[in-house]
């Protein structure tokens, strides 16, 4: 077996081997290495029609690991040289011609990482004073006039987070001193996102790039417990750490009885107005508590209903709102009766009765909102009778409109389409249109889609709204992207659709405000006031 000179990087070598002498046997020829502990190895192998096995050896002619086994043509290969990596052995079943050359070898000394490009110019700072023997007060107390997250012009050279956008920042959510781990849920994505530590510092944060139209609520949770379970396990573990950030400003609601309780706000400079939201307003109209009984559906929930000042529901212009999920419309994450008394007190708007509807339970919301016919018959055969009954009023389809966010945006529509003669306006907050049937084929996956394409264009007009923050994750169609494609077949149908987006995510602090944006779009007079 010939031995030939060293083989390095500057050296490819092509070479010769004759043809074996016994059956079974191999032509071979071993090429030196001259290489340290720790180095890394790239190389190619060029064997033409000839199969070709190339073995790691060592100073003994002992295989320590088969690199290439059977391949013709070119061919790469790569290891970690060890102490005893001493040559590189080629075999080729009928003996002939081969070329052998290392393409790249990295000394176990230059394998640092290269410095990190960090999106954060603060943070690409501060990891430069830490690599000098520095430390985090400074940075800390500059976070602590400032507030987290921090907001930061964005260079020209960054990435953008989906599709080209104009005015855009960094944003860094911070934490400190925590011992294992950060999650951020909020934030702008739909992963419950983990923070990254700095260096070996007290410092963990995750920056990402926005639109200057980005509002948002969010919460950490530091140190999340881990331990073995199921993935589904895993998140809910998320929860019992989940808190207000204590180094953001703008805790919401302020008075929580605790962190645990609370969110954090963000709002940058360029977020649309909220039309009708006033922190402060407390309802000037009537609201009426109520027990409502449904016989098709066997259960009891609470309905509340709100008259703005000088909205009377028998007036033949009295429009009528069904929302969803009504509790969390009607506190301080979501404050639509104060919104309704000024955009209807202000003529943008006209007279509307809204009823907030109430789940039974968790589990009832599950199995009802999405796309339940037996809910729809009880909003229209129940819900309906009733309210005129106790009211007064003389609901129309085309003033009555249901509304609601995640599932209750995909009942809002589910239902409108199923009863159309009842509701001729459907408002969509983040519906859950990923949603589908189990039994649904694996190329079919959204159940609203698919019917609006298969049934007669229905006498209903729609509204909806959803976050750019709310993509596609793991490969399953996310809210964003099955809003746009209902959007799309809802329009080739020919219906009346209004679509909005949002620098947003599953967020009450945005669903508030585009609830006004879908009513003025759907209801809007002509009589707008300059006012917010």
């Amino acid at each position: 077996m010939p031995q030939l000179s060293p083989l390095t990087l500057d050296a490819p070598v092509t070479g010769h081997v004759a043809a074996p002498q016994g059956a079974g046997e191999r032509g071979r020829a071993v090429h030196p290495l001259a290489l340290e502990d720790g180095d890394y190895v790239e190389g190619t192998l060029e064997s033409g029609s000839e199969a070709a096995e190339l073995r790691l050896i060592d100073r003994q002619g002992r295989s320590l690991r088969l690199l290439l086994d059977g391949t013709t043509g070119r061919a790469t290969f790569r290891f970690v040289a060890g102490p005893d990596s001493a040559a590189l052995l080629v075999m080729l079943r009928s003996g002939g011609n081969y070329g052998l050359a290392l393409t790249r070898r990295v000394a176990s000394a230059d394998q640092a990482a290269a410095p990190r490009d960090h999106l954060s110019p603060t943070i690409a700072a501060l990891t430069e004073r830490l690599a000098r023997g520095g430390g985090t007060d400074e940075f800390w107390r500059m976070v602590a006039e400032r507030g987290s997250p921090l907001v930061e012009p964005l260079g020209t050279d960054k990435p953008m987070i989906s599709r080209p956008m104009t005015g855009r920042s960094v944003l860094t959510f911070l934490a400190r001193g925590a011992r294992r781990n950060v999650r951020l849920l909020g934030g702008p994505s739909s992963s419950h996102e983990q923070l990254e530590r700095l260096a070996n510092s007290d410092v963990w944060f995750k920056s990402f790039v926005v639109p200057n139209s980005t509002r948002l609520s969010y919460q950490i949770a530091p140190d999340v417990p881990d331990f073995p379970g199921t993935c589904r396990e895993c998140r809910e573990a998320i929860l019992a750490q989940l808190q207000a950030d204590p180094l953001n400003r703008r805790p919401w609601p302020a008075d929580a009885p605790d962190p645990y309780n609370q969110l954090s706000l963000v709002e940058l400079p360029d977020a649309p107005t909220q039309p009708g939201i006033d922190e402060t307003a407390v309802p000037a109209g009537r609201l009426i508590a109520d027990r409502f009984v449904s016989r098709i559906l066997g259960n009891v929930r609470d309905v509340t209903i709100y008259l703005p000042p000088k909205v009377d529901p028998r007036d033949a212009g009295t429009h009528l709102l069904l929302l969803f999920d009504g509790p969390d419309y009607l506190g301080r994450r979501a404050p639509v009766p104060a919104m309704l008394d000024r955009l209807t007190g202000d003529g943008r708007l006209p007279p509307i009765m809204t009823v907030f509807i109430a789940n039974p339970s968790a589990e009832a919301r599950a199995r009802e909102l999405p796309a339940n016919p037996a809910f729809a018959a009880m909003l229209a055969e129940e819900l309906l009778p009733w309210l005129v009954a106790n009211t007064g009023i003389r609901p129309q389809p085309d003033r009555t409109v249901l509304a609601g966010s995640s599932y209750g945006g995909l009942a809002a529509v589910t239902a409108a389409l199923a009863r159309p003669e009842r509701f001729g306006n459907a408002l969509s907050l983040s519906g859950s249109f990923w949603w589908h049937l189990d039994d649904a084929p694996p190329d079919r996956p959204e159940y609203v889609a698919g019917l609006v394409g298969s049934i007669a264009r229905q006498p209903v007009r729609i509204f909806l709204g959803a976050g750019l923050f709310e993509g596609t994750v793991d490969g399953e169609i996310g809210i964003l992207e099955s809003t746009r494609h209902l959007r799309d077949v809802l329009e080739a149908k020919g219906y009346t659709v209004s679509h909005r987006e949002y620098a947003a995510g599953h967020d009450y602090f945005a669903w508030r405000g585009a609830l006004g944006d879908g009513l003025l779009a759907l209801f809007g007079t002509a009589r707008a006031s300059p006012r917010s």
